[in-house]
């Protein structure tokens, strides 16, 4: 599989990633054997990043994820991992991010992470669970600081999700070397400008901003969380319908707006939508990865026959 070299860090990272969110579900319900051969399927296609949280299941998808890197002998698997601070923590985070990424790493069976993000929605000002840039940059980052200086984590960063304007600015900061972009079909803007008549949230080249800055770019909602199946049917494992970032105003909406991109299925430049949107989010070198969350062996297989076809370009 394709690798790009994440940021300044001097990693080299597949350009899928498995996603061990709690949408797809696959390693937050999924029995065991399938969750084991799911991530062995990723290793032998050559994918090498993982991605968890301590949200996806209340820590469930931190134990299977490692319980799984164990069984399959995976000690240099490239893992990220998050802490989202509640409200009632921010007059303590430092020690609530030490202990959140503390409890994280016994989770998952290890001495440290490559990745440790920030979850929460950042704003300019703040207010009820999101973080203001003040908050972001004058006490999460320093805290992520010392633990990577610890050596509990290699690289820090944020779920690029809230405002525009606030992301850009604590991108621009050099405080972090990750950041987790949303970028899809039906929302491209953080690769290059909007479409006529968009009407989702302008990232105004979000992804390409942090290359600048040497800051690696991880895609995700590459499906829209589902939405560019073109479906509105859910896996038996998967959650519900996710609520929309950054594009429609429901997952309905995401899903009519698929339809779209059904030329590209139509003039044969891709197999299916899912196949045309995995392609389109790993065709952009300043994404790597690009998460794929998933519910079965079937959609892993899905996704990595279609990275193996190599970027499309829309």
């Amino acid at each position: 599989m394709l690798t790009r070299p994440f940021g300044r860090s001097g990693l080299n990272l597949s350009v899928l990633g498995l996603g061990c969110g709690v949408v797809g579900g696959l390693m937050v319900r999924g029995s065991p054997a399938e969750r084991e051969r799911a991530i062995a399927l990723c290793r032998d296609a050559g994918v090498n990043y993982f991605d968890t949280a301590v949200q996806y299941g209340n820590g469930l998808s931190e134990t299977h994820l490692g319980a799984a890197l164990a069984a399959l002998g995976m000690p240099d698997a490239v893992i990220g991992t998050k802490v989202r601070l509640r409200s009632e923590q921010f007059g303590a985070i430092a020690e609530t991010v030490s202990a959140s990424l503390d409890a994280s790493l016994k989770r998952l069976g290890r001495d440290h992470v490559t990745v440790f993000h920030l979850h929460n929605v950042i704003t300019q000002k703040g207010g009820g669970e999101a973080l203001s840039v003040g908050q972001v940059l004058g006490d999460v980052l320093p805290a992520f600081t010392r633990l990577r200086e610890a050596g509990k984590t290699r690289l820090v960063g944020i779920t690029a999700v809230g405002e525009t304007d606030a992301l850009h600015e604590v991108i621009a900061s050099g405080g972090v070397q990750s950041a987790q972009i949303v970028i899809n079909l039906i929302n491209p803007t953080a690769v290059r400008p909007p479409p006529p008549s968009f009407t989702g949230q302008d990232y105004r080249e979000l992804a390409l901003a942090a290359q600048r800055q040497g800051c690696g770019g991880i895609g995700i909602r590459i499906l829209a969380g589902g939405a560019l199946s073109g479906s509105m049917e859910r896996h038996e494992i998967a959650s519900a319908a996710p609520a929309p970032i950054g594009s429609g105003d429901d997952y309905a909406a995401d899903v009519a707006a698929a339809a779209r991109f059904l030329p590209l299925v139509r003039e044969g430049r891709a197999g299916s939508l899912v196949e045309a949107a995995i392609r389109f989010a790993i065709a952009h070198d300043s994404i790597a990865p690009a998460l794929i969350g998933v519910a079965s062996l079937e959609q892993v297989r899905t996704a990595l026959d279609a990275a193996a076809k190599g970027p499309l370009a829309v």
